[in-house]
């Protein structure tokens, strides 16, 4: 079980690694306690992660007031999961119109569309999509520079994918703590890779409780606007 965050920089760094049981409620929130023990009493203004309902029952228990962002990449898996595969091309480019509007208001117009041509004939696939529709959408309520980091768990993924590739050769060669340690030294030599948070100055706006509306601060100028993407 992994969480990353983002320094005031933007540099992204790994915040907590810990070794837990099928991502269980009760091994989420152990890792997420043990942040709170090192000083992080405010806790995540907005948390992205996938479908493990461990993770987001320990979230509510730890941090009540942080928000929920759901992973598109896991979604949209999970949806064409619920599909024959001669409908996933046309399938994906619906979800991503909806993940790539510019506005609220045209991603919901999007998930309608896909309603009206999965809906009825998938009704799986269509409530995969729409049970975690809020939770989905989320990401509209903060910084359009943030957008991009904010719709996907990617950094944490591809990084696992070498891990995994890793321990699955050394599979019976460690112990566990061992093999959380070896886990800890690959994700450390990963985050020189990861990509820096843009717009990373208006993380304070968003600790401070700064609305933000399809991603443009409340009344902001588009000089502004330019100032902050400079």
């Amino acid at each position: 079980m992994v969480i990353i965050g983002a320094q005031a920089d933007g540099k992204k760094e790994l915040v907590a690694l810990g070794e837990g049981y099928r991502e269980s409620e009760l091994s989420w929130k152990e890792v997420l306690l043990g942040l709170k023990d090192q000083g992080l009493s405010q806790g995540p203004t907005l948390a992205i992660g996938d479908g493990a309902l461990g993770f987001w029952k320990a979230l509510r228990e730890v941090f009540g007031h942080s928000r929920k962002q759901r992973c598109w990449v896991h979604k949209t898996a999970n949806v064409l999961n619920k599909l024959p595969k001669s409908l996933h091309r046309n399938a994906k480019k619906l979800l991503q119109q909806i993940w790539m509007a510019p506005l609220r208001e045209e991603a919901e117009k999007a998930f309608d569309k896909f309603f009206s041509l999965f809906g009825a004939k998938y009704p799986k696939a269509w409530e995969v999509l729409a049970k975690d529709r809020a939770d989905l959408l989320a990401f509209y309520d903060f910084p359009a520079e943030h957008w991009k980091h904010l719709r996907t768990t990617n950094p944490i993924e591809s990084t696992f994918a070498t891990v995994r590739l890793r321990t699955d050769k050394t599979r019976n060669c460690y112990t566990a703590n061992t093999a959380l340690i070896m886990v800890y030294q690959l994700c450390r030599s990963a985050q020189r890779r990861w990509r820096l948070l843009d717009g990373s100055a208006r993380r304070a706006e968003v600790i401070q409780g700064v609305k933000f509306v399809n991603g443009t601060k409340e009344g902001e100028t588009p000089l502004e606007m330019a100032v902050h993407k400079i």
